[in-house]
């Protein structure tokens, strides 16, 4: 029997059914091409922001060594889900082993809390910037950034560990389909055959109601930020703006849908589906393009650098 007619599991069988984003081929062959250059454009924005950081002196600041961290974590965020997904769009089955979607759920939030947390480095970068600029980069030194880089990665995994041992010891033993391309916890928790409200519950404290303090405490640092500037900065005034404007961005397009998800009960909505693909393919794309676009120091590095590229010999 094929597994997309099975509509059960035993602890034998060791696998889920991911429904995707659509059950009609010529859908899902529009959809792979389209996710496909999403997951290009990802890979070439991150890339070129990180080659750029690098190889450009006036870029070793505190602030672009900070965007260059973020734009690995980018890469490798889109990278947990979206080559799964795409070979799905172009099979008939579609299934993740058990063991496979347990990894792909501790990567997820791995890189996903790491990434939160690199956003609460970043305001904080500003905020010394902003309110220290004499002694900016004295306290943002590269010993400071190291640990604040470090640091958030080592947030990311305890976040991470704290999820998914709650969701490892589930038995599944009930029904096999998830109604979603990737595994992520409301889904897999929902085909437990065991009691699972005391694992909900963690995960909203933990996912939900955390994401949404964090993220409400950096718009009150952005605004505290943005008037600070408007008021008092008059030397660089545009530029101060532009970045904090291109951070409050990203971190609404990071912590909006996290907050959808996770900020209440384990439900299904007809919109769940379009905010996972905004936040695990859409917004790693669109962070180059917003830091690149309002960032008149970051342009010009990159027509720099591609003038390097493109004509070796030009000086």
């Amino acid at each position: 029997m094929a597994w997309g007619n099975r509509s059960n599991i035993t602890t034998l069988a060791m696998e889920f059914v991911l429904l995707g984003l659509s059950q009609n081929y010529e859908v899902q062959l529009f959809l792979f091409v389209l996710f496909l250059a999403v997951y290009l454009t990802t890979w070439l924005g991150n890339v070129i922001i990180i080659t750029t950081v690098i190889t450009t002196r006036q870029l070793h600041t505190p602030l672009y060594f900070l965007l260059a961290n973020l734009a690995i974590l980018d890469i490798t965020y889109s990278s947990v889900t979206t080559p799964k997904m795409l070979w799905d769009l172009l099979h008939k089955q579609k299934t993740i082993s058990i063991p496979g979607c347990m990894a792909q759920m501790f990567f997820f939030h791995f890189v996903g809390g790491a990434s939160i947390f690199l956003l609460i480095a970043m305001a904080f970068d500003r905020y010394l910037a902003i309110h220290k600029p004499l002694h900016y980069l004295v306290i943002m030194n590269q010993k400071v950034c190291m640990r604040l880089v470090v640091g958030a990665w080592l947030s990311g995994l305890v976040h991470s560990i704290m999820q998914v041992s709650m969701v490892i010891r589930l038995p599944f033993c009930g029904p096999n389909m998830l109604d979603n391309f990737y595994c992520d916890i409301p889904q897999v928790v929902k085909l437990s055959c065991e009691e699972t409200y005391a694992v909900e519950l963690w995960v909203v404290a933990n996912s939900g109601l955390v994401t949404t303090s964090i993220f409400l405490i950096l718009l009150m640092s952005y605004t505290v930020i943005l008037l600070k500037i408007r008021i008092h900065v008059t030397v660089g005034k545009h530029k101060a703006l532009s970045t904090c404007a291109a951070q409050v961005t990203v971190v609404s397009l990071t912590f909006g849908p996290c907050v959808f998800i996770y900020d209440r009960p384990f439900q299904k909505f007809a919109m769940d589906k379009a905010v996972s693909v905004l936040y695990t393919m859409v917004t790693p794309m669109l962070n180059p393009m917003i830091y690149t676009l309002r960032n008149g120091e970051m342009k010009g590095a990159i027509r720099k650098l591609m003038g390097r590229i493109l004509c070796p010999g030009r000086k």
